[in-house]
């Protein structure tokens, strides 16, 4: 790598921390999601964050692990805007004993909500190992942890009652976007155990209902009997040793985890940081109980997304990563996280500022062999299109995403007529096939159909609007003159651009090298606006030199002659 970024810098403090603790085992690095609703590209962060450290461990040839910890065997606590409010009842189930939502392929909630990230993590590239919650609890591998637990409630308790009167408090914000992060973060604000029978950090579900609608009322440590009633009118008396039905609380339940696994690194959202709050909590809860140390890892401040004031999953209707991979290539979504520091908040863009983020992603591809990128830069780029494991795949050919979006609006996807403009393009060096500038293409294409409202799409006029056309005068007149005349000898997307732009100074009696000025810009708007309102009957529309390419020499000619 070309500079030591924030990346480099936790990957030298985790390898430096992992060698203190466990010298020569394989580092662990850590995520954790709740497949409750949508995955959203907030939640994105909680793997990107660790995988880009990993991965950058990994290239030094240290073994490193990142787990992904899928909290399947959580609640579920509300039913997302969008899905039928009849999946109420489950309410209090495990995820994964939810019935996925209505027309679904998968087994169950859980699985829904999960299969469209791992699909989009197999395509970032992000190598992990999977851990469901479900299979651990169910299948007794926690059942020591649990029972140590249970056994040090009085320990516990003592920990969280420093800290409750702080618990609302402390997640109170005047940033929108960090109040809906906190809102949608899953167990973030969970019950903490306190019942009338006093504390207890196990949360039993029934085996009647299935929910954990329930409330223990008598543990005895010893026989590791557990009582507990349940709000479906049912009473149970279980050994806890044998009883796998259930789960800890989740302040325990993450410091349990890290200490099970031996967790290095592992990075918390603003929610999971603040007094009292889940990482500080746990914090203590791991030395104190379980004998280990906490992981080392930043908070990771909000993930927006452009045009959307809030990301929430309980909203529903927020845009998962396998949308934003619908629009943009994989190194574009990585380079997005891998470029700021975690703890700050960015946008991705699903609005007209995807064309201008592929502009400078462009532009940096084209520094970098000049050497002229600065060495930050170098680096953000290199993590993004590449891991220890390979380079991911882009588009060969690079043609840019706002022309390819022009072109996709003007001729609604005819696959014979866009490659007809992506050849004139550059006739020197024309695109013999689609397939040279794909996947960008694909993407611009489904940005186009599913992020530019119909009332924006560009119409090109059937008919000269010979009205407008009669009415002008002769200066008007003079400029389309110039302009067709021109069009022969200037048939590609850098010559048409310097024509257009070059018959406002032609009238004006200006060299087509002159820079702009106040005067120059007002005249060439005044003639953009006109060629606008002849072609698309708008007044603005694509650049003007792809717009020409695009509707053809022939009827640019009929459109603008009276």
């Amino acid at each position: 790598m070309a500079e030591a970024d924030w990346v480099s810098r936790f990957a030298d403090e985790v390898i430096a921390e992992a060698e203190r603790r466990a010298p020569g085992k394989p580092i662990v690095c850590a995520s954790g999601l709740s497949p409750s609703g949508p995955i959203h590209l907030g939640n994105l962060r909680e793997v990107m964050t660790p995988h880009l450290v990993a991965d950058e461990i990994r290239r030094r040839g240290v073994a490193c692990e990142h787990l992904i910890s899928w909290d399947d065997y959580d609640r579920l606590r509300r039913v997302p805007v969008g899905i039928d409010q009849s999946w109420t009842e489950h309410i209090g189930k495990p995820l994964s004993s939810v019935p996925a939502p209505p027309g679904s392929e998968y087994l169950n909630w859980a699985e829904h909500f999960k299969a469209p990230l791992i699909t989009a993590l197999a395509e970032l590239g992000i190598e992990y190992r999977p851990i469901s919650q479900t299979e651990m609890y169910t299948s007794g591998a926690y059942r020591d942890q649990i029972l140590l637990a249970m056994r040090e409630r009085a320990t516990i308790d003592g920990i969280l009652g420093q800290y409750r009167t702080k618990k609302k408090a402390a997640l109170k914000t005047d940033d929108e976007d960090e109040a809906a992060a906190a809102e949608g973060s899953g167990a973030a604000d969970e019950e903490d155990g306190s019942v009338a029978a006093g504390y207890f950090p196990y949360k039993p579900y029934c085996p009647e209902c299935n929910t954990d609608a329930t409330t223990v009322t008598g543990y005895h440590d010893e026989s590791t009997v557990l009582s507990f009633t349940c709000a479906c009118g049912h009473a149970h008396t279980v050994p806890l040793s044998e009883y796998n039905h259930g789960k800890l609380v989740w302040k325990v339940d993450w410091p349990m985890r890290w200490a099970y696994e031996g967790v290095v690194f592992e990075p918390s959202g603003v929610d999971h940081t603040s007094p009292g709050s889940s990482f500080v909590v746990g914090s203590q809860i791991i030395r104190a109980v379980f004998g280990a140390e906490p992981p080392i890892g930043p908070m990771y401040a909000f993930v927006g997304v452009s045009g959307m004031a809030k990301m929430s999953s309980s909203k529903g209707g927020v845009p998962i990563p396998a949308d934003a991979l619908r629009i943009m290539e994989a190194p574009l979504l990585r380079w997005l996280y891998a470029r700021r520091r975690p703890n700050q908040s960015f946008k991705v863009a699903f609005d007209q500022e995807i064309q201008r983020l592929y502009d400078e992603w462009d532009s940096l591809e084209r520094k970098i062999p000049a050497g002229t990128a600065a060495p930050a830069d170098v680096t953000s780029h290199a993590r993004a299109v590449e891991t220890a494991a390979g380079r991911l795949p882009l588009t060969s050919r690079v043609v840019p995403y706002r022309t390819l979006a022009s072109v996709v609006d003007v001729t609604t996807g005819d696959a014979e007529q866009t490659l007809r403009i992506l050849r004139d393009l550059d006739p020197a060096d024309p695109v013999t096939s689609l397939d040279e500038v794909r996947p960008r293409l694909d993407r611009a294409q489904h940005w186009v159909v599913t992020q530019v409202p119909a009332d924006q799409r560009t119409q090109v006029r059937a008919e000269p609007d010979v009205a407008l056309l009669t009415s002008l005068g002769p200066e008007e007149r003079e400029s389309l003159r110039l302009l067709l005349d021109g069009l022969d000898t200037h048939w590609s997307l850098d010559g048409l651009t310097t024509l257009v732009y070059g018959v406002p100074k032609t009238r004006l009696g200006l060299p087509l090298d002159t820079k702009p000025t106040p005067e120059l810009k007002v005249a060439q708007r005044t003639f953009f606006a006109l060629l606008y309102k002849l072609l698309v009957s708008r007044d603005t529309g694509p650049r003007l030199p792809t717009l020409l390419l695009a509707v053809g020499a022939d009827r640019v000619r009929k459109l603008l002659s009276a």
